[in-house]
């Protein structure tokens, strides 16, 4: 919970990432808060005042997966909608000759979002939903022990340079200091 708020405020790119794989927690704990408590919260080491606050916000993220139906798929309304904020300044920032450069950055990754768009199902939303799909596919690999390409990794790291930068305007978005920020 302190990580997911500090990584809201600092780098919303790094909280979705985040709040996926707490999703997949909660999954892998069947949505079962005495499963939570059992697998995750009981590793904390906080004051009590602390370790209930961790515990609603848990007990919170589960319930909200069992009322939208993502117990085995799918990621919760609220990040699904931060994501689609994230698009939107994407595509006002690519119309914008105030953001030049971060446009050419972009045009830049399209040959490698266009063949990794034809490789993802489902299909992604929209390019800041394949970047960061992408992102969180190859952190799973790599937990597995898997073998990631040069190819693979170059392209997700061009993915996570974007979305530094997307993020960064976001947070200035956020503050009202985007137009004064180039």
């Amino acid at each position: 919970m302190f990580t997911a708020r500090q990584k809201k405020r600092d780098n919303i790119a790094e909280y979705i990432l985040y709040m996926w794989q707490v999703e997949d927690l909660i999954r892998a704990n069947k949505c079962d808060m005495n499963n939570v408590r059992e697998s995750i919260i009981k590793k904390y080491d906080l004051p009590l005042e602390q370790l209930k606050e961790v515990e609603d916000w848990w007990d919170n993220l589960t319930e909200m997966m069992k009322i939208e139906k993502k117990e085995s798929a799918g990621h919760l309304q609220i990040l699904i909608n931060t994501v689609n904020e994230l698009n939107t300044l994407h595509g006002e920032m690519l119309n914008d000759p105030r953001h030049l450069n971060y446009k050419i950055q972009f045009e830049g990754i399209i040959p490698l979002l266009k063949e990794l768009e034809h490789k993802t199902e489902p299909k992604p939303s929209n390019d800041i939903e394949l970047m960061l799909s992408a992102l969180y596919n190859t952190f799973l690999l790599k937990l597995k022990g898997e073998k990631i390409s040069d190819a693979t990794n170059n392209a997700v790291k061009s993915f996570a340079a974007i979305l530094a930068h997307l993020s960064k305007k976001y947070r200035h978005e956020q503050d009202g200091t985007l137009n004064n920020d180039n």
